[in-house]
């Protein structure tokens, strides 16, 4: 009876590591060309050539805008940028303390409370919503980092794109547009990734016909795990704490001894190599030649050490947190801002999929395999 039973245990497969849920027609990562494509377009074309607001709208319509469609893209987002003060006096009332993923995810719940959609939203419908969270999350960043340094809020602009805008609201100055340049490509590069980790959550939000900013949230909190959108923070940390290139082998001997996941190296849906990682290293070189010297200097020397030696020493190459944490740095962001900016940029596809997830939609609710304790009679009292 024992080996019937056993012989009908389902397979189970933890973290759904190589099941296939369902299909899409937003990305893939290509093996053949080890390119991830948005819509079939490599990301590598598509980043520092065509401007972020074309490659969301991209995702959300499936071909790149034209003029007049980028034109009216654009007009409505830049109009839709400031932010109501009540979610100002909101992220007020949270503690500095908090992590600036927490602030941003209670704010986006609150866009939710103000902004309610209909009862079944159509797609356009859907990313008008989805637009205007889109463009009041670098406020909402900008706000929070300026509030954490003491520092009074910026009004966007209406005549700057949205990422030069978002250093703008940032920083209190126009950027320079190699830094826009940099910080666009970053956009890009992490607009989109199939079912990942905090997508597929959304598309679990979405599955039960809950609103659009329900999913978001929901993608906010599983995009802060470190295993997750966190690993950009974590790699920025992991620089610091190697410190010099001279102590390089000495620290990756003590991490390796103590089994320390590596955060910005390896991945797990790329075989050769995160396909992300050479445009955003263009970007991070661009960045570090234009500051020269110094502490940057030490930064550039730790940043190539560390990767060499990972990759000769465990074959792992880096993945797209590694670079990109650098630039956020160099760049002026606080390390605990990293993955806000991720959030930014993710918010395109994870739209692109609560709308795609409506389309055709099944509740996602898979089954488990219980392995408690057998039926049993509660004793007599």
């Amino acid at each position: 009876m024992t080996d019937t039973l056993n012989a009908q245990a389902p397979e189970i497969r933890k973290g759904l590591n190589g099941v296939v849920v369902d299909e899409t027609r937003v990305s893939k990562v290509d093996a053949a060309s080890n390119s991830l494509l948005y819509r079939g377009y490599p990301v590598q074309q598509l980043a520092g050539v065509v401007p972020f607001e074309d490659v969301v709208w991209l995702l959300w319509h499936g071909e790149l805008p034209t003029d007049d469609e980028h034109a009216a893209f654009t007009r409505t987002e830049r109009s839709a940028r400031q932010l109501d003060p009540t979610l100002r006096a909101l992220i007020d009332s949270l503690p500095v303390t908090a992590h600036p993923m927490d602030v941003l995810r209670t704010a986006i719940a609150a866009i939710g409370a103000q902004d309610p959609e209909p009862q079944r939203p159509s797609a356009d419908q859907t990313y008008e919503h989805a637009l205007r969270v889109l463009a009041q999350t670098p406020g909402l960043i900008a706000y929070d980092q300026r509030r954490r340094r003491g520092l009074g809020p910026v009004d966007p602009r209406d005549d700057l794109g949205y990422s030069a805008n978002f250093l703008y609201v940032v920083f209190g100055e126009e950027p320079d547009p190699a830094d826009v340049r940099a910080f666009d490509v970053s956009m890009t590069l992490y607009a989109e990734h199939s079912f990942n980790a905090s997508t597929f959550t959304a598309r679990v939000v979405a599955s039960t016909l809950s609103d659009l900013h329900s999913a978001l949230v929901g993608a906010v909190g599983a995009l802060k795990g470190p295993l997750h959108g966190g690993a950009n923070e974590a790699a920025l940390a992991l620089l610091d704490e190697v410190h010099d290139a001279e102590r390089v082998d000495a620290w990756l001997d003590e991490a390796l001894a103590e089994k320390r996941t590596l955060m910005g190296f390896g991945h797990r849906v790329y075989k050769n190599g995160d396909s992300r990682v050479p445009t955003m290293e263009a970007a991070l070189e661009r960045l570090l030649d234009a500051r020269p010297g110094g502490e940057n200097e030490r930064l550039r020397d730790v940043y190539d050490s560390l990767q060499a030696a990972v990759l000769e020493r465990k074959n792992l190459k880096p993945n797209v947190d590694y670079p990109s944490g650098l630039a956020y740095h160099l760049l002026g962001f606080d390390t605990e801002v990293f993955t806000p900016l991720f959030v930014a940029s993710r918010i395109a596809g994870w739209t692109a999929h609560v709308v795609e997830q409506r389309q055709a939609n099944a509740l996602i609710r898979p089954l488990s395999e219980y392995v408690g304790e057998p039926y049993r009679d509660l004793p007599a009292r």
